[in-house]
């Protein structure tokens, strides 16, 4: 009797006092699971669910608290003891091999390796620390780690945005044996990724260069004014090359068709002036226009200082931002590569003024001065006639103006949209505005061109390459 009295008392005491036991089994449990950084999975909840139920009856039978003290203790040893048997953080190490400079907007490969230091085999979900301006198919990787092994895999990402980025951790979710905690872990692995403008189309552009296709890349060949033009070398005759040029006797000597090369004249220098500010906000396929006016003169720049000019390179909004004074050599296109990958436009105003005023006390020598930006309005569009107007004579001013598409669209969609009229009206008239001032410029001894911002590479070169044929430097 005097037991059944005391069952009774304790049951009472469970019913009125139910969030001390609970603390007082619990607090142990997620101690020790914190120190683990480990946390309940389902399958625990929906175990812990059934003492929690069984409580209700303490209401009608409070001798039923014992019991379910009982079912308590051992859930939470059962739980302790998975929670000891899960691998922890420190078994675990990670290792990124890739590349450190990756291409805008191009597949980048990297090759995770996982080890597992434990003396248990463990199945693991694997996710790479990739940043928010990276785009990658699947980021979670199943894995079974077996125990003091390491597996290997491989992933390709596509970076949107160029700078420096960082990745600086892994991370593994894993499962107890009996599947009552879930281990999420950040395992330490350091790297760093530079993005650059679009560098594979300068291989391109070397690859088709060396075998005369250069048509193939848009662009077309120039022919050559005068013949003050300095020999450079006799080379076999391809199917392109014109017949003037052939060497007879040498082919004669050789039993073979050769012809004869020339070079322009060199150590002549081209600066761009690439304006970062509002203008070039306005994106294109996932690009801004700075993204694409980057590719463009970081390929011709290329071409350049491959016949032996030197390039400089300017970045300004309303204010001077970086300047890489113009040389020549392969060193040259490294150092314009590491001033631009990480130059981003910003909503400013661009001051045209401060630009062109830095630039005249920098640059004495004649050069082909190429400021690229975008023009909307009457302001920026008598600002950009005046500076560029004020260098004819001294150097070479050269215009390259980028299309929005957005003043293009209600043109198009005018056609099979009838109700655009008066969009497609005020399109038009700003077009016709744009055209004059391309048109002024010209008549003022400015070179220009006015292009959509991905087909702006090739007529770049065209021109550049009709400017040292005709030696307008």
């Amino acid at each position: 009797m005097e037991s059944l009295e005391s069952l009774n008392s304790i049951g009472n005491w469970l019913v009125i006092r139910p969030v001390i036991l609970v603390t007082l089994l619990l607090l142990p449990l997620f101690l020790a699971a914190r120190v683990k950084a480990a946390y309940p999975s389902r399958r625990l909840f929906a175990l812990a669910a059934v003492p929690a139920l069984l409580t209700l009856g303490t209401v009608i039978r409070p001798e039923l608290g014992v019991f379910i003290l009982g079912i308590d203790s051992i859930i939470v040893a059962l739980a302790m003891l998975d929670l000891w048997l899960l691998t922890g953080p420190g078994s675990f190490e990670a290792e990124r091999h890739l590349l450190k400079v990756a291409s805008l907007d191009k597949p980048h490969d990297v090759r995770l390796v996982i080890s597992n230091n434990s003396g248990s085999n463990v199945s693991a979900t694997i996710s790479d620390d990739i940043p928010d301006q990276f785009v990658i198919e699947d980021n979670h990787f199943l894995q079974r780690l077996k125990r003091k092994s390491a597996v290997t895999f491989d992933y390709s990402l596509r970076p949107l945005e160029r700078g420096r980025f960082s990745m600086k951790k892994v991370f593994l979710k894993t499962s107890s044996p009996w599947r009552l905690w879930k281990g999420v872990f950040r395992v330490p692995c350091e790297s760093e990724i530079n993005v650059y403008p679009d560098l594979k189309q300068i291989a391109e552009y070397s690859i088709l260069a060396r075998t005369n296709r250069l048509s193939q890349f848009g662009v077309r060949a120039t022919r050559r004014v005068g013949q003050d033009n300095d020999f450079e070398r006799l080379r076999d005759y391809n199917l392109d090359d014109n017949f003037k040029f052939i060497d007879w006797r040498t082919s004669a000597r050789r039993q073979k068709l050769t012809v004869r090369d020339f070079q322009a004249s060199q150590s002549q220098r081209v600066i761009f002036m690439i304006d970062c500010g509002r203008m070039m906000t306005n994106e294109r396929d996932g690009l801004t226009l700075l993204d694409h006016a980057l590719n463009a003169s970081l390929m011709l720049s290329h071409v350049a200082l491959d016949r032996g000019d030197a390039v400089g390179m300017m970045f300004f909004h309303n204010k001077i931002l970086s300047y890489v004074p113009p040389k020549t050599g392969r060193a040259q296109m490294n150092r314009l590569l590491h001033a631009s990958f990480d130059r981003h436009p910003e909503y400013v105003e661009s001051r045209y003024d401060q630009a062109f005023v830095y630039l005249r006390a920098r640059c004495l020598k004649r050069s082909m001065v190429v400021l690229m930006t975008s023009v909307i309005d009457e302001v920026n569009a008598n600002q950009v006639q005046q500076y560029l107007g004020s260098l004819v004579g001294r150097h070479l001013p050269f215009g390259v103006m980028m299309r929005d598409y957005q003043m293009w669209e209600p043109i198009d969609q005018f056609e099979t949209d009838k109700s655009k009229l008066f969009e497609a009206a005020a399109a038009a008239e700003i077009l016709n505005w744009r055209h004059e001032v391309l048109t002024q410029l010209n008549r003022s001894g400015v070179l220009s061109i006015d292009s959509f911002p991905e087909d702006l590479t090739a007529p770049m070169i065209n021109r550049y390459l009709e400017v040292k044929a005709r030696h307008l430097l």
